[in-house]
């Protein structure tokens, strides 16, 4: 058994610190909203003052934050969570940031003498409930043999693709395939339909031509044609549109920063971000909504 903080507890990170419960260790968490606090307390996670109490003589200090200015915030204040860890213990920052604060806490954490790895995931609240998770690693391997009881408590694929800030570069690229097969799939269909086909004719020849996807599949805009499909459930979020647009975001910024112009990333964000402007709650696979609506 080890003892973990765990800072972030909104609707991945609870599932997560849960699935840490089920495997025997002791979970301390904190999070600044109160009622997410209440929340985690009835679920089995005994709540802490603050991050920094959180991590006090934990062995592992686990961060789900929404962006890079909130694990700034906590990870790097003076006296803070990289303070009150266990001597040699590990970092697990599970947030999906930009890639110059992660090499950032990558640089604080070693400096203070701890193991840290960027962790971002893949599988959404369903996965992180199930502890199917996908984590995209980046760091040293002494820091990820120190991790792998953790990562296999939460998940169940486990890709180490590099040093400090790796896992989250790969975790822009994927977004930003994610987001331009969702914003390609939903211009089909609009294109489609308005050249008189029935939705479920655009589905049938897609997923079984070459224009299959995964996007197809997971975030069909049409209701009707995946069961189970957000589509069919008023485009409630299972993957806000909010949560991919700041993806995008992010792999834009890693692209100039890189010198690379990225065309079709791009120009998906832009639907994206008008989604957001409509409703950002809503699932991502609403970006038909907004399709074919000029600037």
């Amino acid at each position: 058994m080890s003892v973990f903080g765990f800072v972030g507890l909104g609707n991945m990170g609870q599932p997560m610190a849960e699935n840490l419960l089920k495997a025997g260790h002791e979970v301390h968490g904190f999070d600044v909203a109160d009622t997410i606090r209440a929340r985690a307390a009835d679920a089995g996670i005994t709540i802490a003052d603050s991050a920094a109490d959180a991590a006090d003589g934990a062995d592992v200090l686990v961060t789900m934050l929404p962006k890079g200015e909130h694990v700034r915030a906590v990870l790097l204040a003076k006296g803070g969570p990289l303070a009150r860890l266990k001597p040699g213990g590990l970092v697990l920052d599970c947030s999906s940031i930009d890639v110059a604060t992660s090499r950032a806490v990558h640089s604080a954490a070693t400096e203070a003498g701890l193991l840290v790895l960027d962790a971002p995931v893949s599988g959404g609240v369903s996965g992180a409930t199930a502890g199917t998770l996908t984590f995209m690693v980046g760091g040293t391997n002494e820091a990820l043999a120190a991790a792998q009881p953790a990562l296999n408590a939460m998940g169940s694929r486990i890709f180490h693709v590099g040093g400090a800030g790796a896992g989250q570069a790969v975790k822009a690229c994927n977004q930003m395939v994610v987001g331009a097969s969702l914003a390609a799939t939903a211009e089909a269909f609009v294109l489609a339909e308005q050249l008189g086909l029935t939705p479920q004719s655009v589905f049938d020849v897609l997923s079984a031509s070459s224009g299959n996807t995964w996007a197809l599949h997971n975030f069909t805009p049409r209701p009707g044609l995946v069961e189970g499909s957000a589509a069919d459930n008023g485009y409630q979020a299972k993957f806000a549109a909010a949560l991919l647009a700041k993806d995008l975001g992010l792999a834009l910024s890693a692209a100039e920063s890189a010198g690379v112009e990225l065309v079709v990333g791009s120009s998906a964000k832009t639907q994206f971000d008008k989604l957001v402007e409509h409703d950002g709650s809503l699932d991502s696979s609403a970006v038909v909504k907004v399709i074919g609506i000029k600037n």
